[in-house]
């Protein structure tokens, strides 16, 4: 038996192994970003009461605002965990146009990514993510004691991993933005109603189901979770309990579980009981808005799948076809037509969106699409797509954009869209829809964010949404620069408006429900054109019709569905607010209503003259025998990280000692590491075997290019690198004398290139990708050495024969000499090490097929949360033509593989057995390799 390693040396690092267990893809998930920006970034910086704000020089008017800002309103958003004074650097990005922010410890720091997204709540982008942000500020400082550099960081953050459940990090703040603005999410009920259509449709969640997610089902994700039983929590045990249970877990740290058992021990109940008695409680509630909210079944035009799947943005194109983009767990996003048969025509894949969106007019699509700078990923831009219907052109209309919800006249001729620059200052543009050319900018004097514009039919007039802190309008404009508000502003999650001959259409909530509303233009008055019981978005309206086509929300995701024009009341709002008693609990207000307007001293922040920043000493285990600690640095832009530390040897009963660092400003990065540390060999003489031993100077240097471009939903990349070390030895014992003392710049170079398409969720390896990577090693400095070694390898992975299946053929080769003659550097069979080699390893021909058989989502207690089983089979060749050949693999078998979340914690752990049948010539018996790996 053999466990099988995925890494030739685990190290474990409480950082990795703990702390990004936060990661996600929500906006204000902790996406701990690693990124660069471009050395073209003139950063400044601010510091005000604590918080140093670090901005590119185009931010300066938003960090004064955020300088004056994120002061005063900490005490409130700390105060209910007893913090009222922080110290954290916090930088601005404004390079990239995906939405987010995040705080961590190793460094501490939060980032804001300042570009507003083209949906989100009834407020300021900025100070949105302020008060969310800041409590998360709150709880780390509650857990370290709130130093302003705590020591060591990673050890804190990775404590703070296991102390707490994601859904409490989340949901806390979640309910604190809520209780303290007049917006946040606890709000919406487009927000919440993804957990609200699965319990009043019968879907009853395990604990871990609902906080870990599902390949098969929409679940609420810990946002939603955790802001539910964070508010009941708070209703039934006051302002303060969090305060209660963190300071109980900081002063008794070393406990299984100890936020539940805190829990249960302060309030009677632990986690999951909360769990189920919150269920119960917003069951019974929107059971009862369900009762005095009339709506209607809808239909569905679209078929049915087995699981999750959503039309997104349906519009009919003839009586007979509907275009919609689709999105499912089985599927990445693609543009398809629905016949009036439910049978879907697939049209084409799409890259990554802000949010799902395209528009189409006179067989032109026209969507926006996320496209990352190839080194510099901190900078990434929106670019406008196009595809003709007629022709199956793809076309794309803008470069290195910032453009947002671009929506076509009726012609097809020209395009709205919504622009910002890197000062975060926002416009509509009109453009060309055939060539791109911009043709007219809108004015916004205000500086209003703006979203989802929309032509009328003469293409003369645009409406369009508006956001400040004052909440959500709708206007028109038109290049006479006639304005007009249709909607003052209001906490209305107004999203999406519409032509609709002489009103206008657009997604609103007035009855507690997302629905579709008309306003009419000359006398305003509002009335709803939907009644759907969860939730009805996106409506599209043809010409002459007396229907419109609209998404309805189901517990399986967007449904596309239709109705007649039927205007109504707009009827009295049932919405069930669960943070209403923390918000009179807190009794503050919106907290942004006073903002002081000082003027502080900015300053030039130097990437150069900040590159060390020690934050961290953490444990290193390399292995049983070889443990120690490491002393970590890294600066708050993420281009210099050092690192010094020493290691204990326990076998030879000796200490190492290293030190390295990685520069990654420039396009290629630079790493260099140097070691001292003590080495053992044994040799063989006439006498006998004897034991050798040495200490050395080692020193190792690389430089990597990294490339990588993206379009549609296929990417591309490339990297080169160059490596070389240098090694000096000293202190022989018992060594023979003819040992070499000097190692002289062994040379590696490396070459790779990949091309792969997107990967749906259930997709257990890619179905459709190339890579191709060679490896040269030779010793052009020391002749005392001499020997080579040329590595290539390929990689060719296929659809299966069903979906979510892949079949991978590898061909891999090498050619050794001299002392590298016994290197490997391909991949080999599976079983490899435990079976006697007939000959030297020259080839590989590995042939696996890879499939998952089912989505379980069992819950076994608090013990294991089971997402998949899949499988594979495999039929592996090894030199062939002299010791395989096509009829007779050297190894075969199968492998059984599972996904699960283990103990309630987020990290997704993969278990599972390899079984090899080695061929007969080898006189082996059957091997068994265990497989455990884990990810975030």
């Amino acid at each position: 038996m053999k466990i099988n390693k995925y890494n030739k040396t685990l190290i474990i690092s409480i950082k990795t192994a703990l702390i990004l267990s936060f990661i996600s893809q929500t906006v204000f998930s902790q996406i701990f970003n690693e990124e660069q920006n471009p050395l073209s970034v003139k950063w400044r910086q601010i510091n005000a009461s604590g918080f140093k704000v670090i901005y590119p020089q185009e931010m300066e008017k938003e960090a004064q605002r955020m300088a004056n800002t994120l002061p005063h309103i900490y005490p409130y958003v700390g105060g209910s965990l007893g913090r009222q004074k922080t110290s954290i650097p916090v930088l601005l990005q404004n390079r990239g146009v995906i939405a987010n922010g995040f705080v961590q410890l190793g460094p501490k720091k939060s980032e804001f990514y300042t570009t507003p997204p083209q949906q989100f709540d009834s407020q300021d982008w900025l100070n949105n993510l302020a008060v969310h942000e800041l409590r998360h500020v709150a709880q780390f400082d509650k857990l370290t004691g709130g130093k302003a550099h705590p020591f060591p960081e990673e050890v804190y953050l990775a404590w703070f991993g296991a102390s707490l459940p994601i859904w409490f990090f989340e949901g806390d703040a979640v309910s604190t933005e809520t209780s303290l603005t007049n917006a946040g999410r606890g709000r919406q009920p487009s927000w919440i109603m993804p957990y609200r259509a699965a319990l009043l449709e019968g879907r009853d969640f395990s604990y871990s189901k609902a906080n870990f997610g599902s390949e098969k089902d929409i679940t609420p994700d810990y946002y939603q979770l955790g802001y539910l039983i964070a508010s009941n929590i708070r209703k039934q045990e006051g302002r303060n309990i969090f305060d209660s249970v963190l300071t109980d877990i900081r002063r008794r740290p070393f406990r299984p579980y100890p936020f539940s058992n805190t829990l249960k021990k302060l309030t009677g109940h632990g986690s999951h009981n909360w769990f189920k008695q919150t269920n119960t409680l917003i069951k019974e509630k929107w059971t009862e808005q369900a009762a005095k909210s009339s709506s209607e079944n809808y239909s569905p035009l679209n078929a049915t799948a087995s699981y999750a799947s959503s039309y997104f943005l349906p519009v009919r194109i003839d009586e007979n076809s509907i275009l919609t983009l689709k999105q499912s767990k089985a599927d990445v996003p693609q543009f398809i037509l629905i016949d009036k048969n439910k049978k879907e025509k697939h049209l084409l894949n799409i890259g990554r969106q802000e949010q799902p969106w395209f528009s189409y007019a006179n067989d032109l699509i026209v969507w926006d699409e996320v496209r990352y700078d190839p080194r510099y990923r901190q900078r990434s831009y929106s670019v406008i797509c196009s595809y003709n219907l007629k022709t199956g052109k793809t076309k794309k209309l803008s470069s290195r954009s910032r453009l947002f919800s671009p929506s076509l006249s009726s012609d097809g001729k020209k395009i709205i869209a919504v622009s910002f620059d890197l000062s975060n200052r926002c416009n509509l543009v009109e453009l060309d829809a055939n060539t791109g050319k911009l043709l007219y900018t809108y004015p916004n004097p205000q500086n209003l964010i703006l979203q989802t514009p929309a032509f009328d039919a003469s293409g003369n007039t645009v409406a369009y949404i508006s956001v400040t802190e004052k909440g959500k309008a709708m206007w028109t404009s038109n290049r006479s620069g006639q304005r007009q508000q249709l909607i003052p502003n209001t906490q209305q999650q107004i999203t999406r408006p519409v032509f609709i001959s002489d009103q206008i259409a657009f997604n609103a909530h007035y009855s507690g429900v997302d629905n579709i509303y008309s306003i009419d233009i000359k006398t305003k008055k509002i009335s709803a054109l939907s009644a759907a019981k969860y939730g009805a978005f996106n409506p599209s309206f043809s010409k002459n019709s007396k229907t419109i086509i609209f998404n309805n929300y189901t517990a399986s995701g967007y449904q596309v569905a239709e109705t007649t024009i039927n205007a109504r009341q707009t009827g009295a709002s049932n919405f069930v607010f669960f943070g209403e008693a923390a918000e009179k609990q807190e009794h503050t207000g919106n907290v942004f209503s006073k903002i002081p307007d000082s003027t502080y001293t900015s300053k030039p922040y130097g990437r150069f003259g900040n590159l060390f920043n020690v934050h961290s000493i953490i444990p290193i285990i390399e292995d049983e025998y070889q443990f120690g600690l490491q002393l970590n640095s890294n600066n708050l832009l993420s281009t210099f990280s050092s690192f010094a530390g020493a290691q204990y040897h326990r076998d030879l009963n000796r200490f190492e000692y290293n030190a390295g660092f990685v520069l990654k400003s420039f396009y290629p990065i630079i790493s260099a590491t140097y070691r001292n540390r003590p080495r053992r060999t044994f040799y063989s003489t006439n006498s006998g075997i004897y034991q050798g031993d040495w200490r050395e100077n080692n020193i190792q240097l690389q430089a990597l290019l990294p490339i990588s471009l993206n379009t549609l939903g296929s990417t591309y990349s490339f990297s080169l690198k160059t490596a070389t070390s240098f090694t000096k030895r000293y202190q022989p014992q018992n060594m023979p004398a003819n040992y070499i003392s000097t190692l002289r710049f062994p040379m590696e170079y490396g070459f790779t290139f990949q091309h792969s398409i997107r990967q749906a969720e259930r997709d257990v390896a890619p179905r459709w990708a190339q890579i191709l990577r060679t490896t040269y090693l030779h010793q052009p400095f020391d002749k005392q050495l001499d020997g080579s070694l040329f590595a290539g390898e390929a990689f060719f992975y296929f659809p299966g024969l069903f979906r979510n299946h892949s079949f991978l053929a590898n061909f891999n080769y090498q050619h050794a000499t001299g002392v590298r003659k016994y290197e490997r550097e391909i991949n080999a069979v599976y079983g490899y090490n435990n079976i006697r080699a007939m000959s030297m390893l020259k080839n590989t021909l590995l042939f696996n097929y890879r499939f998952p058989i089912a989505f379980p989502d069992a819950e076994l207690g608090p013990i294991a949360y089971i997402r998949n089983l899949r499988a594979g089979i495999f039929c592996h060749y090894e030199n062939i033509g002299t010791e395989t050949n096509l009829g007779e693999p050297k190894t075969y078998g199968f492998e059984l593989r599972s996904n699960m979340n283990v103990l309630r914690y987020q990290p997704n752990v993969e278990v599972g057995g390899r079984f090899v049948f080695v061929n007969k010539v080898y006189n082996q018996n059957p091997i068994l390799e265990l497989i455990l790996n884990y990810s975030f």
